[in-house]
Protein backbone atom coordinates (compact mmCIF):
# COMPACT_ATOMS: atom_id res chain seq x y z
CA UNK A 1 0.00 0.00 0.00
CA UNK A 2 1.21 3.50 -0.76
CA UNK A 3 1.11 6.59 1.38
CA UNK A 4 -1.90 8.81 0.48
CA UNK A 5 -1.22 12.03 -1.36
CA UNK A 6 -3.64 14.01 0.79
CA UNK A 7 -4.07 13.95 4.58
CA UNK A 8 -7.21 12.33 5.98
CA UNK A 9 -9.74 15.11 6.82
CA UNK A 10 -10.51 15.35 10.56
CA UNK A 11 -14.18 14.46 10.05
CA UNK A 12 -13.54 11.32 8.01
CA UNK A 13 -13.43 7.85 9.59
CA UNK A 14 -10.03 6.83 10.89
CA UNK A 15 -8.39 4.33 8.51
CA UNK A 16 -7.75 0.80 9.72
CA UNK A 17 -4.58 0.26 11.71
CA UNK A 18 -3.06 -1.81 8.91
CA UNK A 19 -3.43 1.14 6.55
CA UNK A 20 -1.95 3.55 9.08
CA UNK A 21 1.00 1.25 9.65
CA UNK A 22 1.55 0.92 5.91
CA UNK A 23 2.22 4.68 5.80
CA UNK A 24 5.17 4.13 8.17
CA UNK A 25 6.39 0.85 6.71
CA UNK A 26 9.43 2.42 5.06
CA UNK A 27 10.62 3.62 8.48
CA UNK A 28 10.63 0.24 10.21
CA UNK A 29 14.02 -0.76 8.82
CA UNK A 30 16.60 -1.59 11.51
CA UNK A 31 20.36 -1.61 11.60
CA UNK A 32 22.82 -3.36 13.90
CA UNK A 33 25.86 -1.12 14.27
CA UNK A 34 24.17 2.18 15.13
CA UNK A 35 22.18 1.03 18.19
CA UNK A 36 25.22 -0.83 19.54
CA UNK A 37 27.23 2.40 19.23
CA UNK A 38 24.44 4.25 21.08
CA UNK A 39 24.54 1.66 23.86
CA UNK A 40 28.32 1.87 24.19
CA UNK A 41 28.26 5.68 24.26
CA UNK A 42 25.60 5.79 26.97
CA UNK A 43 27.43 3.20 29.06
CA UNK A 44 30.67 5.18 28.67
CA UNK A 45 28.91 8.34 29.86
CA UNK A 46 27.38 6.38 32.74
CA UNK A 47 30.84 5.13 33.78
CA UNK A 48 32.35 8.61 33.48
CA UNK A 49 29.64 10.07 35.70
CA UNK A 50 30.19 7.28 38.21
CA UNK A 51 33.87 8.21 38.28
CA UNK A 52 32.91 11.84 38.82
CA UNK A 53 30.72 10.91 41.78
CA UNK A 54 33.54 8.86 43.31
CA UNK A 55 36.42 11.26 42.67
CA UNK A 56 34.81 14.69 43.12
CA UNK A 57 35.67 16.40 46.41
CA UNK A 58 32.60 18.65 46.41
CA UNK A 59 29.34 17.09 47.61
CA UNK A 60 27.46 19.45 45.30
CA UNK A 61 29.45 18.17 42.33
CA UNK A 62 28.78 14.59 43.42
CA UNK A 63 25.05 15.32 43.48
CA UNK A 64 25.15 16.90 40.02
CA UNK A 65 26.93 13.81 38.73
CA UNK A 66 24.38 11.60 40.49
CA UNK A 67 21.43 13.39 38.86
CA UNK A 68 23.09 13.13 35.45
CA UNK A 69 23.65 9.43 36.11
CA UNK A 70 19.92 9.04 36.68
CA UNK A 71 19.19 10.68 33.35
CA UNK A 72 21.65 8.40 31.54
CA UNK A 73 20.01 5.40 33.20
CA UNK A 74 16.84 6.61 31.51
CA UNK A 75 18.60 6.79 28.14
CA UNK A 76 19.94 3.26 28.58
CA UNK A 77 16.48 2.07 29.56
CA UNK A 78 14.99 3.51 26.36
CA UNK A 79 17.52 1.52 24.33
CA UNK A 80 16.51 -1.58 26.29
CA UNK A 81 12.85 -0.73 25.75
CA UNK A 82 13.40 -0.78 21.98
CA UNK A 83 15.34 -4.03 22.22
CA UNK A 84 12.48 -5.57 24.19
CA UNK A 85 10.12 -4.58 21.35
CA UNK A 86 12.52 -6.23 18.88
CA UNK A 87 12.83 -2.87 17.11
CA UNK A 88 16.45 -2.07 18.01
CA UNK A 89 18.31 -4.38 15.60
CA UNK A 90 17.14 -6.93 13.02
CA UNK A 91 18.47 -9.82 15.14
CA UNK A 92 16.08 -11.23 17.73
CA UNK A 93 18.67 -12.98 19.90
CA UNK A 94 20.92 -9.93 19.87
CA UNK A 95 18.03 -7.72 20.91
CA UNK A 96 17.36 -9.89 23.94
CA UNK A 97 20.93 -9.60 25.17
CA UNK A 98 21.26 -5.90 24.35
CA UNK A 99 17.98 -5.30 26.16
CA UNK A 100 19.14 -7.11 29.28
CA UNK A 101 22.45 -5.21 29.26
CA UNK A 102 20.74 -1.84 28.73
CA UNK A 103 18.20 -2.57 31.50
CA UNK A 104 20.81 -3.34 34.17
CA UNK A 105 21.37 0.19 35.59
CA UNK A 106 17.59 0.70 35.91
CA UNK A 107 17.35 -2.70 37.67
CA UNK A 108 14.64 -3.77 35.22
CA UNK A 109 14.13 -7.52 34.67
CA UNK A 110 13.84 -7.93 30.91
CA UNK A 111 11.24 -10.72 30.76
CA UNK A 112 8.92 -9.14 33.33
CA UNK A 113 9.06 -5.80 31.54
CA UNK A 114 8.31 -7.63 28.28
CA UNK A 115 5.11 -9.08 29.73
CA UNK A 116 3.93 -6.00 31.60
CA UNK A 117 4.78 -3.51 28.87
CA UNK A 118 4.63 -5.26 25.50
CA UNK A 119 1.75 -7.62 26.20
CA UNK A 120 -0.38 -5.73 28.72
CA UNK A 121 0.29 -2.03 28.19
CA UNK A 122 0.59 -2.09 24.40
CA UNK A 123 -2.01 -4.79 23.98
CA UNK A 124 -4.64 -2.96 26.05
CA UNK A 125 -3.55 0.68 26.21
CA UNK A 126 -5.81 2.73 28.50
CA UNK A 127 -8.28 -0.13 29.06
CA UNK A 128 -9.09 -0.23 32.76
CA UNK A 129 -8.74 -3.66 34.28
CA UNK A 130 -6.00 -4.62 31.82
CA UNK A 131 -3.58 -1.72 31.46
CA UNK A 132 -2.45 -1.04 35.03
CA UNK A 133 0.07 1.79 34.49
CA UNK A 134 -1.35 5.08 35.78
CA UNK A 135 -4.88 3.69 35.38
CA UNK A 136 -7.22 6.28 36.96
CA UNK A 137 -9.78 5.41 39.60
CA UNK A 138 -13.44 6.28 39.29
CA UNK A 139 -15.13 8.37 42.00
CA UNK A 140 -16.79 5.28 43.45
CA UNK A 141 -13.50 3.38 43.53
CA UNK A 142 -11.73 6.27 45.22
CA UNK A 143 -14.41 6.64 47.90
CA UNK A 144 -14.27 2.91 48.62
CA UNK A 145 -10.57 3.14 49.56
CA UNK A 146 -9.37 3.34 53.13
CA UNK A 147 -8.29 6.77 54.33
CA UNK A 148 -4.54 5.92 54.25
CA UNK A 149 -4.84 4.57 50.72
CA UNK A 150 -6.67 7.73 49.59
CA UNK A 151 -3.75 9.75 50.93
CA UNK A 152 -1.34 7.59 48.93
CA UNK A 153 -3.39 8.08 45.74
CA UNK A 154 -3.50 11.83 46.32
CA UNK A 155 0.28 11.86 46.71
CA UNK A 156 0.81 9.83 43.55
CA UNK A 157 -1.31 12.20 41.46
CA UNK A 158 -0.09 15.41 43.09
CA UNK A 159 2.45 15.98 40.32
CA UNK A 160 5.31 15.76 42.83
CA UNK A 161 5.60 11.98 43.21
CA UNK A 162 5.64 10.18 39.84
CA UNK A 163 8.87 8.51 40.93
CA UNK A 164 7.32 7.18 44.12
CA UNK A 165 4.41 5.77 42.10
CA UNK A 166 6.70 3.97 39.67
CA UNK A 167 9.11 2.71 42.31
CA UNK A 168 6.36 1.26 44.55
CA UNK A 169 3.49 0.32 42.25
CA UNK A 170 5.43 -0.83 39.20
CA UNK A 171 9.03 -1.70 40.04
CA UNK A 172 8.72 -3.05 43.58
CA UNK A 173 5.34 -4.77 43.25
CA UNK A 174 5.47 -5.99 39.66
CA UNK A 175 9.10 -6.07 38.53
CA UNK A 176 11.49 -7.00 41.32
CA UNK A 177 10.72 -10.58 42.44
CA UNK A 178 6.93 -9.96 42.20
CA UNK A 179 4.50 -11.87 44.38
CA UNK A 180 2.05 -14.41 42.98
CA UNK A 181 -0.70 -11.84 43.42
CA UNK A 182 1.05 -9.35 41.16
CA UNK A 183 2.35 -11.99 38.72
CA UNK A 184 0.35 -15.23 38.93
CA UNK A 185 2.35 -16.78 36.08
CA UNK A 186 5.65 -18.17 37.33
CA UNK A 187 8.35 -18.68 34.70
CA UNK A 188 11.98 -19.61 35.36
CA UNK A 189 13.14 -16.72 33.17
CA UNK A 190 11.42 -14.26 35.50
CA UNK A 191 13.50 -15.46 38.44
CA UNK A 192 16.70 -15.49 36.36
CA UNK A 193 16.19 -11.92 35.17
CA UNK A 194 15.35 -10.69 38.68
CA UNK A 195 18.46 -12.43 39.98
CA UNK A 196 20.52 -10.80 37.23
CA UNK A 197 19.50 -7.27 38.18
CA UNK A 198 19.84 -8.06 41.89
CA UNK A 199 23.39 -9.28 41.28
CA UNK A 200 24.16 -6.14 39.28
CA UNK A 201 22.82 -4.00 42.15
CA UNK A 202 25.02 -5.83 44.66
CA UNK A 203 28.11 -5.40 42.47
CA UNK A 204 27.25 -1.72 42.00
CA UNK A 205 26.84 -1.16 45.74
CA UNK A 206 29.93 -3.20 46.56
CA UNK A 207 32.07 -1.27 44.09
CA UNK A 208 30.93 2.03 45.59
CA UNK A 209 31.65 0.84 49.12
CA UNK A 210 35.11 -0.38 48.08
CA UNK A 211 35.81 2.93 46.33
CA UNK A 212 34.77 4.83 49.46
CA UNK A 213 37.15 2.81 51.63
CA UNK A 214 39.97 3.12 49.11
CA UNK A 215 39.61 6.91 48.88
CA UNK A 216 38.89 7.55 52.56
CA UNK A 217 35.36 8.79 51.98
CA UNK A 218 32.09 8.16 53.74
CA UNK A 219 30.62 4.87 52.53
CA UNK A 220 27.11 6.16 53.16
CA UNK A 221 27.73 9.32 51.14
CA UNK A 222 28.99 7.39 48.12
CA UNK A 223 26.14 4.89 48.32
CA UNK A 224 23.62 7.73 48.40
CA UNK A 225 25.25 9.73 45.60
CA UNK A 226 26.37 6.82 43.46
CA UNK A 227 23.30 4.61 43.79
CA UNK A 228 20.39 6.11 45.73
CA UNK A 229 20.09 9.47 43.97
CA UNK A 230 20.54 8.07 40.41
CA UNK A 231 17.96 5.35 41.01
CA UNK A 232 15.45 7.78 42.51
CA UNK A 233 15.98 10.19 39.61
CA UNK A 234 15.46 7.35 37.15
CA UNK A 235 12.21 6.29 38.85
CA UNK A 236 11.00 9.90 38.74
CA UNK A 237 11.98 10.13 35.08
CA UNK A 238 10.06 7.07 33.94
CA UNK A 239 7.14 7.79 36.25
CA UNK A 240 6.87 11.27 34.72
CA UNK A 241 7.25 10.01 31.14
CA UNK A 242 4.53 7.37 31.43
CA UNK A 243 2.23 9.79 33.26
CA UNK A 244 2.41 12.52 30.61
CA UNK A 245 2.05 9.97 27.80
CA UNK A 246 -1.36 8.81 29.00
CA UNK A 247 -2.76 11.60 31.21
CA UNK A 248 -4.21 14.58 29.38
CA UNK A 249 -7.62 16.24 29.20
CA UNK A 250 -7.99 14.95 25.61
CA UNK A 251 -6.81 11.41 26.36
CA UNK A 252 -9.56 8.91 27.07
CA UNK A 253 -9.59 5.85 29.28
CA UNK A 254 -12.11 3.02 28.92
CA UNK A 255 -13.64 0.37 31.14
CA UNK A 256 -15.59 -1.35 28.35
CA UNK A 257 -13.57 -3.54 26.01
CA UNK A 258 -15.97 -3.18 23.06
CA UNK A 259 -16.02 0.61 23.27
CA UNK A 260 -12.24 0.61 23.64
CA UNK A 261 -11.76 -1.54 20.54
CA UNK A 262 -14.18 0.57 18.48
CA UNK A 263 -12.25 3.72 19.40
CA UNK A 264 -9.05 2.38 17.76
CA UNK A 265 -7.09 3.58 20.80
CA UNK A 266 -3.60 3.31 19.33
CA UNK A 267 -3.97 6.93 18.16
CA UNK A 268 -6.24 8.54 20.75
CA UNK A 269 -4.74 7.27 24.01
CA UNK A 270 -1.23 8.71 23.79
CA UNK A 271 0.31 12.18 23.87
CA UNK A 272 3.12 13.62 21.77
CA UNK A 273 4.85 15.86 24.29
CA UNK A 274 7.07 18.38 22.53
CA UNK A 275 10.04 20.29 23.95
CA UNK A 276 12.15 23.26 22.97
CA UNK A 277 15.80 22.93 21.94
CA UNK A 278 15.35 19.35 20.64
CA UNK A 279 15.31 18.03 24.19
CA UNK A 280 13.35 15.00 22.97
CA UNK A 281 16.42 13.78 21.10
CA UNK A 282 18.28 13.59 24.42
CA UNK A 283 15.64 11.06 25.51
CA UNK A 284 16.12 8.94 22.37
CA UNK A 285 12.79 10.23 20.95
CA UNK A 286 10.62 8.30 23.40
CA UNK A 287 8.28 11.32 23.42
CA UNK A 288 7.27 10.63 19.79
CA UNK A 289 4.90 8.23 21.44
CA UNK A 290 1.93 8.07 19.08
CA UNK A 291 4.04 6.62 16.27
CA UNK A 292 5.54 4.13 18.71
CA UNK A 293 2.12 2.91 19.88
CA UNK A 294 0.88 2.62 16.32
CA UNK A 295 3.87 0.56 15.20
CA UNK A 296 6.25 -0.81 17.82
CA UNK A 297 8.62 -2.10 15.14
CA UNK A 298 9.85 1.42 14.32
CA UNK A 299 13.26 1.91 15.99
CA UNK A 300 13.96 4.90 18.20
CA UNK A 301 16.29 6.38 15.60
CA UNK A 302 13.39 6.70 13.11
CA UNK A 303 10.58 7.73 15.45
CA UNK A 304 10.93 11.47 14.88
CA UNK A 305 10.31 11.09 11.16
CA UNK A 306 7.50 8.60 11.75
CA UNK A 307 5.72 10.94 14.16
CA UNK A 308 6.02 13.88 11.78
CA UNK A 309 4.58 11.83 8.92
CA UNK A 310 1.70 10.63 11.07
CA UNK A 311 0.82 14.14 12.22
CA UNK A 312 0.88 15.40 8.62
CA UNK A 313 -1.47 12.67 7.42
CA UNK A 314 -3.83 12.77 10.42
CA UNK A 315 -4.34 16.47 11.19
CA UNK A 316 -6.14 17.28 14.46
CA UNK A 317 -6.30 13.59 15.43
CA UNK A 318 -3.17 13.33 17.53
CA UNK A 319 -2.79 14.93 20.93
CA UNK A 320 0.22 17.24 20.63
CA UNK A 321 1.17 19.06 23.82
CA UNK A 322 4.02 21.59 24.13
CA UNK A 323 5.61 20.94 27.50
CA UNK A 324 5.62 23.50 30.28
CA UNK A 325 5.62 23.06 34.03
CA UNK A 326 2.42 25.12 34.28
CA UNK A 327 0.67 22.67 31.91
CA UNK A 328 2.05 19.69 33.82
CA UNK A 329 0.88 20.86 37.24
CA UNK A 330 -2.44 22.04 35.81
CA UNK A 331 -2.96 18.52 34.46
CA UNK A 332 -1.96 17.02 37.81
CA UNK A 333 -4.38 19.39 39.55
CA UNK A 334 -7.37 18.59 37.34
CA UNK A 335 -6.88 14.99 36.16
CA UNK A 336 -7.41 13.11 39.42
CA UNK A 337 -10.17 10.58 38.75
CA UNK A 338 -11.99 9.43 35.64
CA UNK A 339 -15.71 9.30 34.81
CA UNK A 340 -15.79 6.32 32.44
CA UNK A 341 -19.46 6.77 31.50
CA UNK A 342 -18.94 10.42 30.49
CA UNK A 343 -15.42 9.86 29.14
CA UNK A 344 -13.82 12.73 31.05
CA UNK A 345 -11.39 13.46 33.85
CA UNK A 346 -12.66 14.79 37.18
CA UNK A 347 -11.35 16.06 40.49
CA UNK A 348 -11.74 14.16 43.76
CA UNK A 349 -15.30 15.46 44.12
CA UNK A 350 -16.30 14.05 40.74
CA UNK A 351 -16.51 17.43 39.01
CA UNK A 352 -15.28 17.53 35.41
Amino acid sequence: MTMPVQPVPPGDPLPHRKILRSWLESLSGRTTAYPIVLLLIDYAVFAALMALVVLAHSVALKLVGALCMGFVIGRLFIIGHDACHQSLTPRRGLNKWLGRIAFLPSLTPYSLWEVGHNVVHHGYTNLKGFDFIWAPLSLAEFRALSRPRRCVERLYRSGWAPGLYYMVEIWWKRMFFPSKTAMPTRRPVFFRDCSLVAAFALVWLGALAAAAVATGQSVLLLLVCGFGVPFLFWCSMIGFVVYVHHTHQRVRWYDDRTAWANAQPFISTTVHLTFKWHFGAMMHHIMEHTAHHLDMSIPLYRLEEAQARLETLLPERIVIQPFSWSWYFSTARHCKLYDFSAGQWTNYDGRA
